[in-house]
């Protein structure tokens, strides 16, 4: 049988973010000793709780209250106001704010900010703006209190509800209720699985057509984020089969309707049927329509003759360059389009600043970008020009690329560097904005790993063959000095690499620490980083070092190596908890997604400066600038004193330690090495195993992605040629 507790919710003990399961105390009238209650709720101290369940006696903590259901009361006492707005609930209102409400309107408080709160100028240094703050943050917060009930009826964490209460406003329930599978299409976080359970919750039936073509989108979607373009119908239906249950008939039935309403784009291709996302087949078949059209256009630079060229700009810049460097310079100053592909040390920083100085002279009107700010600001360096990421160049906001078909830029000759780094969307939103007068330079490694978003589009554009490819090869002799480069390029042609032992006197810059029990290795890692590295190059622990992963799970992967770092270099201060995650005033963090309102984007690297529990914001410092995020905007942000190595693509550091271990097995490839190698600039230390080394530079076997662009661009070659 139920009994009942009713008392002040005093304090949380402990709360699980990602499920609200919650251990707090509860001060009930007439008790010595709060009540420890234990169960799933969303509630505030100062709150009053009406609670039902059954006590538990546990060996080690005593008698708990396990709750079943409660209902939240507004406080009813002049202490359980206060603790109620001090919690930080209300924007504008912290500890110091709330003991001058509850001073000056008592009980009355909570009715004066709702009711009449134009009244709160009457407190010491509550002025009309925070007043207007106060306002709007009261009424959401009551949105966002429903919604948080609603989540926690259905089981699902109430972390989400301020993301929900922004994004559906106060039709959120209806909506939800209405169609809860659009919660994974909108909400980050919420998955295909929650929504489904919410669904079910709500009486969707599991051979509902909505539920069939919700499943749908979600594994295209999913089949997006592992860097597909579109999937084949054998391999959508199969999957769809395996996650929802059902049979092929209705799900071949629930893509038709998809197909029908133009939610999916359905294409007959030689290989068999390829299911798209709208977005995906545009931009897929948007790049290939783009280049063909840029190709078929004269150039608007008057032609210069390439021998006198490159004899001049040798001059220019004091270098005589390689045979095949003098082919790289020559396409692309007698080309509309051509590709410059090679390791490090081969020249390609070379090869760009020859063709800058060129173009130069004749007047040309030249644009510099790069994917991410590390790589544009180092393309700025090498080539003493102004260089930006592609995001800016194109005007990025939340309204979409200003820089557009209609809106192009203004540029003769466009230089992208890192292709490798570059999807099918954004490479579609750049040729789009290009006019198709100018002449494009692609620079990147084809080694590398491909894109974090879908497709692959430099390896496509190399073997499609549309555009001239000068495929560098030659290692320049001051590039030959660093074992860097040499164990680089050794990996690229399967070889072991030569692996040097640690030690402080080691004068090569790459080393390697012999461990195979993953406990070990992170103690090492973390000695690397805190105190022998630092010393060794005279670098910022945070800023000078950077820890890549092959994984982000296990000891040796980036969640753990992030808690045991941050703990090591920033053990205390001002902090907040999100999830499993523990962000810290002074933390080193990285933008997990693409935010175009911020203007930051996935894989930016910043410091958290300030973090505000009155105001409910956190201000992170990144290169392009000052950031600021609401308290419900963290989920974007994640600790970065260790990174995935897939994160790390476009960018450079002084130090990089990269622990590769058999624990690592499953993503032990060669071209994940091989750019992890690549982004150390004066020292990269492995800690790991020769066995786990030696099985990467086995598996040469890259993860195929669904992708036509190579097949498309084939298609237009032979009337362009002709």
């Amino acid at each position: 049988m139920l009994e009942s507790v009713e008392g002040e919710f005093e304090h949380v003990i402990f709360r699980n973010e990602e499920n609200d399961y919650t251990i707090g105390r509860l001060k009930v009238p007439g008790r010595r000793d709060p009540v420890v209650i234990i169960g799933t709720l969303c509630a505030v101290p100062g709150e009053t709780l009406l609670a039902k369940g059954t006590w538990v006696n546990d060996k080690q903590y005593g008698p708990q209250f396990k709750i079943t259901e409660y209902r939240a009361i507004v406080p009813a006492t002049v202490h359980g106001i206060e603790r109620y707005l001090a919690s930080g609930l209300i924007r504008g209102i912290g500890p110091v704010y709330a003991k001058r409400l509850v001073a000056h309107f008592g009980l009355e408080t909570l009715a004066v900010i709702e009711q009449a709160p134009d009244k709160l100028k009457e407190v010491e240094g509550i002025g009309l703006k925070r007043i207007e703050r106060i306002r709007t943050a009261w009424k959401t917060q009551k949105g966002i209190k429903s919604i948080m009930l609603f989540l926690l009826g259905h089981g699902v964490s109430t972390t989400y509800a301020a993301r929900i209460q922004s994004e559906y406003g106060n039709e959120a329930i209806h909506l939800i209720q209405t169609d809860p599978y659009r919660l994974a299409r909108d909400i980050v976080g919420i998955g295909f699985i929650k929504a489904d359970q919410i669904a079910r919750n709500l009486g969707i039936a599991e051979d509902s057509p909505l539920r069939a073509r919700a499943g749908l989108l979600h594994i295209l979607s999913q089949g997006a984020a592992d860097g597909h373009v579109f999937l084949p119908l054998p391999e959508l239906i199969s999957q769809a089969t395996g996650l929802l249950a059902l049979g092929a008939l209705p799900l071949r039935d629930a893509l038709a309707h998809l197909i029908e309403s133009r939610h999916v784009i359905s294409e007959e291709t030689p290989g068999g049927t390829a299911i798209y996302l709208p977005y995906l087949y545009h931009s897929e078949s948007g790049i290939a329509s783009h280049l063909q059209a840029l190709r078929s256009t004269a150039s608007g630079i008057r032609p210069i003759d390439p021998s006198k060229a490159i004899s001049w700009v040798e001059e220019r810049i004091h270098l005589s360059l390689a045979e095949e460097q003098k082919q790289a310079v020559a396409d692309a100053i007698t080309q509309k389009g051509v590709i410059i592909t090679g390791g490090p040390g081969t020249g390609k920083t070379t090869i760009v600043r020859a063709i800058v100085s060129i173009f130069q002279v004749r007047k040309a009107k030249i644009l510099l970008a790069a994917p991410t700010g590390r790589a544009a600001k180092r393309l700025s360096e090498s080539t003493g020009m102004f260089a930006q990421t592609i995001h800016r160049m194109l005007s990025s906001s939340p309204r979409g690329f200003q820089k557009n078909a209609e809106h192009p830029l203004d540029v003769d000759v466009l230089i992208i560097d890192e292709l490798s780094m570059v999807d099918t969307v954004l490479f579609y939103h750049l040729m789009k904005a290009v006019p198709r007068h100018a002449t494009v330079i692609l620079v990147g490694d084809a080694h590398q790993l491909p894109s974090v978003g879908a497709g692959q589009v430099l390896a496509d554009l190399i073997n499609s063959g549309f555009l001239p490819t000068v495929t560098l090869v030659e290692i320049f002799r001051q590039a030959k000095r660093s074992l860097i480069v040499r164990n680089a390029h050794r990996m690229l042609l399967g070889e072991f690499p030569y692996l040097p032992p640690f030690s402080k006197e080691a004068p090569e810059d790459f080393l390697f620490i012999e461990q195979e029990e993953p406990e070990q290795a992170v103690e090492q890692i973390r000695w690397l980083v805190e105190e022998e590295i630092p010393k060794r190059l005279g670098v910022d622990p945070l800023d000078g070092i950077q820890v890549l992963c092959p994984m982000n799970r296990g000891t040796a992967g980036v969640e753990n190596l992030n808690r045991t770092l941050q703990a090591s270099l920033n053990p205390s201060g001002i902090e907040i908890q999100r999830g499993s995650r523990l962000l810290r005033q002074g933390d080193k963090v990285m933008q997990s997604s693409n935010n175009y309102a911020k203007g930051v984007f996935n894989g930016d690297i910043g410091r958290i400066l300030v973090i505000d529990s009155e105001e409910r914001v956190v201000s992170v410092e990144f290169d392009s600038g000052r950031v600021q995020y609401d308290f419900s905007e963290l989920d974007e942000m994640v600790p970065a004193y260790a990174i995935s190595v897939h994160k790390s693509q476009g960018s450079e550091y002084p130090a990089v330690v990269l622990p590769i271990l058999a624990q690592h097995y499953i993503l032990l490839q060669r071209n994940l090495l091989y750019t992890a190698v690549t982004r150390a600039k004066r020292l990269l230390v492995i800690v790991g195993t020769k066995k786990a080394i030696g099985m990467a530079i086995a598996n040469d076997s890259a993860t195929m992605r669904h992708s036509l662009l190579a097949d498309r661009l084939r298609r237009g070659l032979s009337p362009l040629l002709g």
